[in-house]
């Protein structure tokens, strides 16, 4: 089990806010799998490519069952299908909404919950879920336009 588990939630923009944190990652030489919705990884893949024009991120999407090209395997972030196996176990963000699988194996988990009603509930349910498993979690909570930030109860 990760040492922690850290919660960022009520951004309302959460593919923005992933694509900073996954920026601030990258510059501090981290390697970091990222799971998700396959329409959510699409979008942040997409926004990859787009988010900072100056700075390219580098990163690959690995779909179940596929085997990444040797050439590919010092790439520092990973979009990761259900079923697809990261090439490394450093750090996951999981964008959610169940939990990611195989999440005991890295050192570092982040979950993202976003500021939509069903966002936090999935996001309360996986903070139920660590809280069971006998993780220290820490949490940062971002304010959402309109509305006071979303805690974890």
């Amino acid at each position: 089990m990760p040492a922690t588990v850290e919660f960022h939630t009520g951004m309302a923009d959460k593919i923005g806010f992933a694509c900073r944190l996954l920026r601030k990652a990258y510059a501090r030489g981290a390697r970091v799998a990222v799971t998700g919705a396959p329409e959510l990884l699409r979008q942040l893949d997409d926004e990859l490519w787009l988010f900072e024009p100056q700075q390219f991120v580098p990163h690959v999407r690995l779909k179940a069952g596929q085997q990444p090209a040797p050439r590919l395997l010092r790439t520092p972030l990973w979009l990761l299908d259900a079923g697809a196996e990261p090439p490394h176990r450093e750090v996951l963000v999981n964008l959610g909404p169940a939990m990611a699988e195989g999440p005991d194996d890295f050192q570092r988990v982040i979950e993202l919950v976003g500021g939509t009603p069903e966002d936090r509930d999935a996001g309360r349910r996986r903070w139920r879920a660590w809280e069971a498993a006998g993780a220290k979690i820490v949490h940062h909570a971002q304010q959402a336009p309109g509305g006071p930030a979303p805690g974890p109860a």
